[in-house]
């Protein structure tokens, strides 16, 4: 047996080889016949983790799983920038050397706690309960790209519950001061994330994604599904006087100061962080709060439900892949099924003919 007693520890430690590869660690047991025990024990965890290595024919280490999944899928997410930030923060977490096919329940707990004590960049609040699941969500991810498939965590009972979002849409003249406060050169990109109710990363055109042809917008979006959207003739009137501005990109902003790589008056592609930048400046200008770029998306909803009624069109015309997350907009529907309960009830009263009251005569 491959145990010894370590003279700075009062537990006995174990050390062996198994298929080239080398396990050690403490048995935290003060007894040579207990460490043999759980020897056996790790012996046979390490026969298993090694079959699964030859079976899969890849590491299954955390760092080579995630860069896996960088490569194969993650670095064409429309939002990989933060796909590659939440497996940065696995990695850190967890270390590099973690054995994936190690990583229990309680571990999942211990990385949830410390995700939430996250803050965002320049921000005293600490992170929501919906970017925690999304950490966590990412380590099943990477799960589900092993094969074959391992022991995994109960994901269900370790999600945090997140209170259900409250579609917000533009109410009075917000969007006409919002209109009023943008940019000339924003303007179009605004323009369409309103007719089309795209999602930001996804409103980041390139020519090549417009087919003119097709009167139709495909590219890769949430998911790395590919999404497409229909050129009606208001997304022709916002796209068209576009073309030539940028041969690769549709959206560009005009330079207002030389600085660094860029010259005034000449148009760059708007970036994910420039046009936050300038959301958040547009907001503050136009008076207009609690209003994120992504609730664009809930007004575009909100007013397509309200006019057709139909929620599997709206469903098709977000592109979400399941209605559930459409089902959100129900309490517009809620409304009119509401109304129809008042229609019916007063056609009823109309129809029926008034009874003249009963006389009541008293008896005895």
């Amino acid at each position: 047996m491959s145990v010894f007693r370590d003279s700075r520890s009062p537990y006995w430690r174990f050390d062996f080889q198994f298929k080239g590869h080398r396990f050690f660690g403490s048995t935290k047991a003060t007894t040579r016949r207990e460490a043999e025990a759980i020897e056996r024990v790790e012996r046979e965890k390490a026969r298993t983790q090694i079959a699964a290595m030859m079976a899969a024919k890849t590491s299954l280490r955390l760092d080579d799983v995630a860069g896996r999944y960088w490569t194969d899928h993650g670095q064409h997410h429309a939002c990989a920038r933060n796909t590659w930030k939440r497996l940065s923060l696995l990695i850190e977490f967890f270390g590099k050397d973690k054995l994936i096919t190690d990583i229990t329940d309680d571990d999942v707990r211990a990385l949830i706690a410390w995700r939430r004590g996250h803050r965002p960049p320049h921000r005293s609040a600490l992170i929501s309960l919906a970017t925690v699941n999304l950490t966590t969500m990412q380590l099943k991810t990477l799960f589900a790209t092993l094969c074959p498939r391992m022991r995994e965590p109960e994901w269900r009972k370790l999600w945090l519950p997140v209170p259900q979002e409250h579609p917000r849409e533009l109410m009075g003249d917000e969007g006409e001061r919002l209109e009023a406060a943008t940019r000339d050169d924003y303007g179009p990109l605004f323009a369409f994330a309103m007719a089309t109710g795209m999602r930001q990363s996804e409103c980041l055109l390139k020519w090549t994604e417009v087919r003119w042809e097709a009167r139709q917008i495909r590219k890769i979006g949430k998911g790395g599904r590919t999404i497409t959207v229909p050129i009606t003739s208001t997304v022709r009137e916002i796209l068209w006087p576009l073309r030539g501005q940028h041969p690769d990109y549709v959206f560009t902003y005009v330079a207002v100061r030389t600085h660094r790589q860029w010259v005034k008056g000449r148009r760059y592609p708007i970036t994910v962080a420039g046009l936050r930048a300038h959301w958040h400046r547009l907001r503050k200008v136009a008076g207009v709060t609690d209003f994120r770029f992504h609730d664009i998306r809930h007004d575009v909803a909100t007013k397509a439900l309200r006019a057709t009624g139909n929620l599997k069109l709206v469903q098709r015309m977000l592109n979400h892949a399941d209605i559930r997350n459409t089902l959100r907009y129900a309490h517009v529907l809620d409304e009119e099924v509401a109304e129809g309960f008042e229609r019916l009830a007063s056609e009823r009263n109309a129809k029926s003919p008034k009874k003249s009251p009963r006389t009541l005569h008293k008896v005895g």
